[in-house]
């Protein structure tokens, strides 16, 4: 007999149900402990734990402080291109690149960029919108918002 590595056609995986998130946790590690990798667990609130026992990684942090990056020297840089190049206005006999009141837009832009990063990035890395999802065939998946708590091992 030969193994397959694709699925049988219409089976997305296996789906075990849990009345408590201790229960789930368990079931998580035992998943990871037996090897494997593309397993999702869904409860109605973040549990830490079961965060760790999947063993996902999230490229959120990098993407958010690439975000803050881009728009703290994109920031500066527009600022003293339109003070030094496009708009060049001496007020009061101040320089024309006077850094110090610089710093306020640009702490903005850093702050307004690493945040539509973070937003639209949690969109990207999470696969958003997704109308349909082959979990939502489970019966009584609906309770994984209220009460119950689901591990689906992918086929």
């Amino acid at each position: 007999m030969s193994e397959s590595t694709a699925p049988p056609s219409g089976i997305y995986g296996l789906a075990a149900r849990f009345k408590q998130p201790t229960d789930l946790v368990k079931a998580a590690e035992a998943a990871r402990d037996q090897g494997y990798t593309k397993f999702e667990s869904y409860s109605p609130y973040p549990i830490p734990k079961t965060w760790e026992a999947t063993g996902h990684k999230t490229p959120m942090s990098k993407i958010t402080l690439l975000g803050g990056l881009i728009g703290c020297f994109g920031g500066f840089a527009f600022i003293t291109w339109v003070n030094l190049v496009a708009y060049p206005i001496n007020i009061g006999g101040r320089p024309l690149f006077s850094w110090p009141a610089f710093i306020p837009p640009t702490f903005e832009m850093t702050i307004l960029l690493a945040g539509l990063f973070a937003a639209f990035g949690m969109f990207a890395v999470n696969g958003l919108p997704q109308p349909y999802h082959s979990v939502f065939n489970i019966p009584q998946f609906e309770r994984a918002s209220v009460d119950r708590y689901f591990l689906v091992i992918e086929a």
